[in-house]
């Protein structure tokens, strides 16, 4: 597959031929119109002080609950969001097809072995932009990345259960370090115990994926400039990963992260407005 003789692009990442493979669209979740308690109530961290002792505590003690704080009510609109993060296989065709980098995750052109329905990593929120301008070109269907709103009420339904199933942590239901897998697990392979209240799968553990959202105390007000574009902005990431524990697969966990930021933990999932 080494071209003798490579062609760069603008940002001087070689150019690879173009592939053959038909590109692949993201099932999407309707999302009914509703409204959500976002964010992590008094009552959230007694539960978790009575379930998850020999963590939440400290937590408690350390305020390291404060940035899901306070927890409040959202309305959003219908929209819609996928059923599974990006995988591997269909950001192969983008990269083939664009010319982009290839994750530094991927030992060359390709991705691993056996690895093709496992959600890519190793992605900015810069490359899962372009990811999703050209598909939006190729398609003439107008994805984006979620809203951390959209994301947190995809994940915890209406109820404000604070686990995408309930409000106790199962190990059986999501890929965290309490797992012992050590690595990225195929999207899908939790569901339907790990599915959301909606259907949607991998919420939490397996990848953090990111928002649209710039990482900003609470709270949250849609139609605001938490969307904006900021160079320099931390952008909310969700749902904890593989190589963490079950401390942060939960719903209403959030990080902020610098958009270039490059991790083997984190990913994306897509999703659409309905108009």
């Amino acid at each position: 597959m080494t071209d003798s003789n490579p062609k760069f692009n603008a940002e001087g990442w070689e150019i690879v031929p173009k592939s053959p493979h038909k590109i692949k669209t993201p099932t999407l979740i309707p999302i009914p119109a509703g409204k959500f308690l976002m964010g992590t109530s008094e009552e959230d961290i007694m539960l978790l002080q009575m379930k998850e002792s020999d963590w939440a505590y400290d937590w408690s003690d350390n305020e390291l609950f404060t940035a899901e704080q306070p927890q409040h009510q959202v309305t959003l609109p219908a929209f819609e969001i996928a059923q599974f993060p990006v995988t591997n296989s269909e950001y192969y065709i983008f990269i083939w097809d664009r010319g982009h980098r290839i994750p530094r995750t991927w030992p060359g052109y390709s991705f691993q072995e056996g690895t093709d329905d496992h959600p890519v990593v190793g992605i900015s929120k810069i490359d899962a932009g372009e990811y999703i301008k050209w598909l939006n070109e190729k398609t003439g269907i107008t994805y984006r990345l979620p809203t951390e709103a959209e994301w947190e009420y995809s994940a915890r339904g209406e109820d404000g259960r604070i686990f995408p199933w309930g409000n106790t942590f199962d190990p059986w239901r999501c890929n965290t370090a309490e797992s012992m897998k050590k690595v990225t697990s195929p999207v899908g392979s939790y569901s339907p115990s790990g599915d959301s209240v909606f259907g949607v799968a991998d919420m939490v553990g397996n990848v953090w994926e990111w928002t649209q959202s710039l990482f900003m105390p609470y709270p949250y007000k849609p139609n605001t400039n938490r969307e904006e574009i900021k160079p320099n902005g931390r952008y909310v990431v969700r749902g904890g990963a593989w190589y963490y524990s079950r401390k942060l697969a939960r719903c209403a966990v959030r990080e902020g992260v610098l958009q270039d930021h490059l991790s083997p933990s984190i990913g994306f999932r897509l999703a659409r407005t309905l108009t």
